[in-house]
């Protein structure tokens, strides 16, 4: 018999398709089974139009079969099958797909969900076959006929007898090297994880026979072995069933089953889209984060099939990365199971998905935020620090979408409120959205600098978070209102007459100012007399864009650049202390110096701030109480 070269050129186009189109081994089953599929979808919908076939729908189905003393791998179908001239054209054609034709030819029949599009998955067999025999009979033909390989140098076809319509393919597995153990194929366990991997959602059962044990008949010690024919797939995907037929608790058990959850998750969000873009959705907002989510090496992305079959497991450009917390599937006829996954990421169906799916999570977090907000504030104790992430990164580009689903501590209203919340309540004559900035509700209740405005019944909101300062700064402003820190040096809440009162109060003390500031060696911009303190003898602010808090977050990332914010040191000029230090001015300039570290340490630590110096203050304190 004489050999026939593969028409579309030899060992080079053969190579590229096994090893750059396919990244790693074991897809081989997944594109066998699937083409599989397809022929058994061939036969079903020829059915539909000749009345001469004559098949039950419930007798399809897919076998595997090892024979581990020979080292063969078949995958059997009781589909179409092919005769001799398609066995020419669609295996000795690399890239020639049949099923891809058959698409074409049955336009209207909207359900063809054919997988196999694009002619180049039985290929893929070699990467684990030294030799391919595929023996197939066509339904309805008396003979059938079988096509053999051993790669690029050419195959065979010859006539063979067969009893059954449909095709089997037997795998030779090529010789085990140190790299490659390709007996694991014949394993029941590696089958069976492939199946639920990549094709647990195949329409038709996927049969393999395995051995299992049971306790002999009247014995409750002794085990005989036998064997049994096992479907591995279950074949109806839960996002492919109409919403009216599934429950809660269905949603819930596939949501931990396959996501490895012990919580149920806030919310499910079930989509069905046709148009440009079609696909099915199944999507799940975790109601806590896992433990690596974190981590350096977390990847985000939803699971990719097209027609059931898995193509990709972390397709990344699903998902934008503030809303990397989504776990779910995405379903899609359009796209195809073999191209690489470089490619695949930038696929213009796959970015059309995204946009739509973006929108889709939005809306439903938007929902929750207006309808259950408990459970709102649940998902953002977990997931806010990433939405927050999305509104300051890439300067701000996505701060549109995503500020009206940041919610903040009110010190006011005492509880979380969003930023419309608290435009919608201000004072008439209000015109900024005034924050502080410490690690817990507790700290920054106790800040001097809150003080003044909440004495003017302005509401403030508590950033706890240290993004929080970087995101106010990203917006810049929420309906016309700039978000000002109360930190600020100059927050100009003042009337004209306490602005001229305190200016006179510090020109008149301006030496003993300056005075303080040079004994601080110049750790702070300023040293001024304040009005806006009620209890608190000092406090911080800053000039500038860079506050406190900011510089405490700056410094401590892994990086060599340090900053440092232009601080104010503000004196309660109404304090018992003011007068201390007009008197030690005029009499005790040295102790007045002690007296202004000391002031500069505790406002310091009133911030959250480290002293340098802390044996010179211990000392300073002590003289000062033993006096």
């Amino acid at each position: 018999m004489k050999k026939k070269e593969f028409k579309s050129s030899s060992k080079r186009v053969l190579d590229l398709m096994i090893n750059s189109i396919y990244t790693n081994k074991e897809i081989f089953l997944r594109e066998l089974l699937s083409n599989a599929s397809d022929a058994l979808d061939k036969l079903s919908y020829k059915a539909l139009t000749d009345n001469s076939i004559n098949i039950n729908k419930a007798d399809l189905e897919i076998n595997i079969i090892r024979d581990s003393d020979n080292r063969i791998l078949t995958i059997k179908d009781n589909g179409i099958g092919m005769d001799a001239s398609e066995l020419e054209n669609n295996l000795g054609t690399i890239a020639e797909s049949g099923s891809l034709r058959f698409k074409e030819e049955n336009k209207e029949q909207k359900d063809t969900e054919i997988i196999g599009q694009f002619g180049v998955g039985f290929y893929s067999a070699f990467m684990v076959a030294k030799k391919i025999e595929v023996v197939s009979k066509k339904y309805g033909e008396d003979k059938g006929h079988i096509w053999t390989s051993e790669g690029a140098d050419g195959y065979t076809i010859s006539e063979c007898n067969t009893d059954d319509y449909g095709t089997t393919i037997k795998l030779y597995l090529k010789d085990n090297t140190d790299d490659d153990n390709y007996d694991k194929y014949l394993d029941e366990y590696t089958i069976r994880s492939l199946v639920t991997k990549y094709s647990d959602y195949l329409r038709y059962p996927i049969k393999m026979e395995v051995q299992n044990s049971r306790l002999k008949e009247g014995s409750d010690k002794e085990y005989e072995t036998y064997t049994e024919v096992v479907t591995l797939n279950t074949m109806v995907p839960l996002w492919k069933k109409d919403k009216k037929d599934i429950t809660e608790d269905d949603y819930n058990n596939f949501y931990s089953d396959k996501f490895m959850d012990y919580e149920k998750p806030l919310r499910v969000i079930h989509s069905s889209v046709e148009g440009l873009e079609s696909y099915k959705a199944l999507m799940f907002i975790p109601s806590h984060a896992p433990y690596d989510f974190y981590l350096k090496d977390y990847k985000k992305g939803l699971e990719l099939y097209t027609n059931g079959v898995l193509i990709m497991e972390k397709c990344e450009k699903l998902l934008p990365d503030y809303y990397s917390f989504v776990k779910g599937v995405v379903d899609s006829a359009d796209l195809s199971l073999n191209i690489s996954r470089e490619t695949l990421q930038n696929d213009k169906h796959v970015l059309g998905i995204a946009k739509t799916l973006e929108t889709k999570i939005h809306n439903e977090l938007a929902d929750m935020l207006k309808n259950d907000f408990d459970n709102y504030k649940k998902f953002f104790e977990a997931f806010g620090s990433q939405i927050k992430y999305g509104v300051y990164d890439m300067y701000g580009a996505n701060k549109d979408k995503l500020k009206d689903l940041l919610i903040f501590y009110s010190s006011k209203n005492e509880k979380m409120i969003t930023l419309d919340e608290y435009v919608n309540n201000i004072e008439k004559e209000q015109k900024n959205i005034y924050y502080a900035c410490g690690e817990t509700i507790d700290k920054i209740n106790m800040l001097p600098q809150v003080e003044q405005v909440k004495n003017k019944n302005y509401d403030v909101l508590y950033f706890t978070d240290y993004l929080d300062e970087f995101v106010a700064q990203v917006l810049g402003s929420y309906n016309d209102l700039t978000f000002k820190n109360v930190s600020d040096g100059d927050l100009n809440l003042d009337t004209e007459e306490e602005k001229e009162e305190l200016k006179k109060v510090n020109e008149d003390n301006k030496e003993a100012l300056d005075y303080i500031k040079t004994a601080l060696n110049d750790e702070v911009v300023e040293v001024r007399f304040t009005n806006k303190l009620t209890n608190h003898p000092v406090c911080l602010t800053t000039e500038g864009n860079l506050s406190v808090e900011m510089q405490k977050v700056i410094n401590a990332m892994p990086t060599d650049e340090k900053v440092k914010a232009k601080m104010i040191l503000e004196i309660n000029e109404k304090h018992p202390i003011a007068n201390k230090i007009k008197e030690l001015y005029k009499n005790n300039k040295e102790e007045l110096s002690g007296y202004a570290k000391i002031l500069y340490s505790e406002a310091r630590l009133i911030e959250g701030l480290p002293i340098e110096n802390p044996t010179e203050i211990s000392n300073l304190i002590c003289e000062l109480i033993s006096k």
